[in-house]
């Protein structure tokens, strides 16, 4: 490692090199912008602002700009889920039945792409450690294939800023068949919307105010909702993707609303900023506890950190890709668990744990190192019916290849070269 120390333990040297290969991206008009932060023992190591907000208007990306954050918004989820179980109020083996009937005498189909009339019944009921995990069987269009894809748009309408309040939006879920038996594989899903929508049920209030009140204001997190106020749009991130007639970045940002949605989506409805999110990482580094108060138990922080895919599960490609080689899935994270295996998708220690989201952002807590690291753009990623089936065709990847670039620049910047 060279000799100049910068935070963290970092070398200087080495945290340079970020923003110089990020910069470069947006120049070629892959990305708008970054906002990129490391935190390591205890403090904030650097922040890179790279690019801009908003394009058309030329604002630039600041430390405090909003981005949709899409499914890191899950582990939030998951923990005010585990908030519930350590007050007694739901167990993991639980039948999700219990608070939502509208899952009960499931049918699950034939065969995942075919007609949605061939089905046979479910084994077993749904349970929250299914949710939790992507084992329920339950889909998202854009993850699936063939007739269940089109039935969920046509029946929920996009997976993020539906129409549908929670007990519609239940209901009409409820309706459509499993495309897996019940904890049989990984499926990526609409599992963890549920999973709000059940701690609402069983805390008796709205998921939105749980998580406000439980997580989100005692973190300090006051810049994350489900939408954006009016006197906070001016820091909003515009969402972009690259327009394949003109190949340019082009805004698809969602509209803004004017009060917090019918929909509150557990599965990825957050805004958050890099300040903000840094203190849910490090809350859930730290075991569960944040200056001085306590939001899980260590243990209940360890059984989330724990790979609990079986080996069998693991065969089955994520997205496409062999997502699982060298990690696992937990409740409601993944979880590193052979690092030279996993290294071709990115880098960090065995243990280190996180989840990206559908836009471009990422998180990671690396436990060996003590260290977090928050990755936030704003690439648009098409949500419609098969669109995972298609994301390696027709669209320039160069915005998605800089986070592994990120990744691998952090770790080198520790005298860790991958």
């Amino acid at each position: 490692m060279d000799g100049d120390q910068a935070l963290g333990g970092f070398s200087s040297q080495g945290l340079a090199a970020i923003p110089a290969s990020l910069q470069p991206v947006v120049e070629a008009g892959d990305l708008s912008g970054f906002v990129t932060l490391l935190w390591r023992k205890g403090e904030v190591a650097q922040v890179n602002t790279l690019g801009l907000r908003d394009v058309e208007a030329g604002l630039p990306m600041t430390r405090d700009t909003l981005f949709r954050i899409a499914s890191m918004t899950k582990p939030i989820t998951s923990v005010a889920a585990l908030m519930l179980m350590e007050e007694g109020k739901l167990k993991l083996d639980d039948p999700v039945t219990k608070w939502l009937p509208e899952f009960a005498d499931m049918k699950v189909l034939v065969s995942p792409t075919g007609p949605l009339d061939a089905t046979v019944p479910a084994a077993r009921d749904i349970t929250v450690d299914d949710l939790m995990t992507h084992r329920s069987g339950l889909a998202y269009g854009f993850t699936s294939i063939g007739p269940i894809a089109q039935a969920h748009e046509d029946a929920l309408g996009p997976p993020l800023g539906g129409p549908h309040g929670p007990d519609e939006w239940l209901k009409r879920l409820g309706g459509l068949p499993l495309s897996f038996q019940p904890g049989e594989r990984f499926h990526y899903s609409h599992a963890t919307d549920v999973l709000g929508f059940l701690v609402g049920r069983i805390a008796g209030t709205t998921y939105r105010d749980f998580i406000i009140e439980r997580i989100l204001k005692p973190l300090g997190m006051s810049d994350t909702d489900f939408w954006c106020p009016p006197e906070k749009r001016d820091r909003m991130a515009k969402l972009y993707r690259i327009n394949p007639d003109t190949d340019k970045l082009q805004d698809v940002s969602f509209p803004h609303l004017d009060g917090p949605p019918a929909f509150c989506a557990g599965g990825g409805g957050l805004i958050s900023t890099a300040d903000d999110y840094i203190q849910f990482a490090r809350m859930m580094l730290n075991g569960g506890e944040l200056d001085g108060k306590r939001y899980l138990k260590r243990e209940t922080v360890e059984l989330m950190r724990e790979n609990r895919l079986t080996a069998e599960q693991r065969q089955v490609p994520f997205m496409g890709i062999p997502f699982w080689l060298g990690q696992g899935f937990g409740l409601g994270l993944s979880v590193i668990t052979d690092p030279e295996k996993q290294a071709w998708m990115g880098a960090g220690s065995e243990g280190s744990f996180g989840w990206p989201g559908a836009f471009g952002t990422w998180w990671q807590a690396d436990p060996v190192e003590d260290m977090v690291m928050i990755y936030l753009i704003q690439n648009s990623m098409p949500l419609g019916p098969e669109a995972a089936s298609q994301l390696a065709t027709g669209q320039r990847m160069g915005g998605r290849a800089a986070l592994p670039v990120f990744q691998k620049l952090t770790y080198a910047a520790l005298g860790r070269p991958l």
